[in-house]
């Protein structure tokens, strides 16, 4: 039997997932991490993309975040996302129609414009249709 640790995705609207997994992928704020039952405690803030989840017994779920923060802990592992969304809840016309919206920012400029803003919209719509696409396949 796999070793596992308990694992907790929460957003400020809602818990997405809690229970015994073998294995956790995120993006952190320094690059792609591979959390396993054991690893060394770590706090760190988390890149708009996707959480891979591998469940007691081998089952995968994909789940999105725009950002957060992971926290490992000894026997457990916290996501504490700013925003949290299953992938197969994910929309992709919405998604599609916020890059576009982000790029036009982009392009447009301006004296007021908050560029930093923009190009976080715009990395969230990214990490949202490539989940999306990786779902399709």
């Amino acid at each position: 039997m796999a070793m596992t640790t308990h694992l907790d995705v929460v957003s400020a609207e809602t818990e997405i997932f809690s229970g015994r997994v073998e294995t956790i992928q995120v993006t952190g704020s320094e690059g792609e991490l591979g959390i396993h039952p054991g690893h060394a405690p770590l706090i760190t803030t988390l890149q708009p993309g996707m959480v891979r989840v591998v469940k007691q017994h081998g089952e995968e779920e994909l789940i999105y975040v725009a950002g957060g923060i992971l926290e490992v802990q000894p026997h457990s592992v916290s996501v504490l996302a700013d925003t949290a969304v299953r992938a197969e809840d994910l929309d992709e016309s919405a998604a599609e129609e916020a890059r576009k919206h982000a790029e036009e920012r982009i392009a447009q400029g301006g004296a007021d414009f908050n560029y930093a803003e923009a190009a976080i919209e715009l990395a969230e719509a990214i990490a949202q249709l490539r989940l999306i696409q990786k779902i399709k396949k």
